[in-house]
């Protein structure tokens, strides 16, 4: 699973993360929803041990990530799909991250299936890549070890109609083999569509959690989030 215990996260004179706590249960899909600079990316960042915490814990698997000894054969994460180099292939990016796992060259090409990037968009470099082509293969770099979490902040920008539907059937399939997933994201119908568990956040602080229909029973998600996170969002709602 993944936890979250009592996690704050200061720097200096801001608190970008104040007593968070939830958990995600293998075989389930839980939405980490806020408006911009509500604390997702800061907490998804210690998560990955990227940032330490203030205090409290961040969990994957029982154990803070940095701990692990190979993490990237158990947890899978995607939080920035502009960051791999654009001077590589796509086949080359993930060709390095096989070896450094120490898995076989041939499970390069088992994910690009997965990920329905075609041999002939393998071999172009990332830097020509559109949006949607770096998230397929950001997401199929985090599934190169068969992951049993996998970490996911915005995975579905830059995906067309067609790929946000692959995307939500592949989550599901995920979970459905047993991984257990977070998955941040800014649209919320589709979060509502795939998510297990939701997870509300503003300003740093878990504002509601629940399943989709439990914090969608008065009016839907989109106005219980609006409402929730009136006062925390940087721009105030309309009149």
């Amino acid at each position: 699973m993944i936890e979250f215990r009592h996690v704050s996260k200061d720097y200096g004179t801001v608190k970008a993360l104040d007593d968070v706590s939830f958990t995600v249960e293998p075989g389930s899909v839980t939405g980490f929803l806020g408006p911009n600079g509500a604390g997702k990316s800061t907490a998804l960042r210690i998560l990955a041990g990227l940032a330490r915490p203030s205090s409290g814990t961040a969990t994957v698997l029982g154990r803070p990530y940095a701990e692990m000894a190979c993490p990237g054969l158990r947890v899978g994460t995607l939080l920035d799909a502009g960051a791999g180099h654009p001077g590589r292939t796509g086949r080359e990016v993930l060709t390095l991250g096989a070896l450094t796992l120490g898995l076989p060259r041939a499970r390069v090409g088992e994910v690009l299936g997965l990920v329905g990037l075609t041999e002939r968009e393998s071999r172009r470099r990332v830097g020509a890549y559109s949006l949607g082509m770096r998230q397929r293969l950001g997401i199929a770099h985090a599934l190169l070890g068969r992951p049993e979490a996998l970490v996911l902040d915005e995975p579905v920008n830059g995906l067309d109609p067609q790929g946000i539907h692959w995307m939500r059937h592949l989550l599901r399939d995920l979970a459905g083999a047993g991984c257990a997933v977070l998955l941040s994201s800014h649209l919320l119908h589709e979060v509502e569509q795939v998510a297990d568990h939701i997870v509300v956040i503003g300003q740093g602080r878990v504002l509601a959690q629940g399943t989709a229909a439990e914090l969608g029973r008065d009016g839907g998600l989109e106005r219980t989030f609006l409402e929730l996170t009136a006062t925390t969002a940087r721009t105030a709602p309309p009149k």
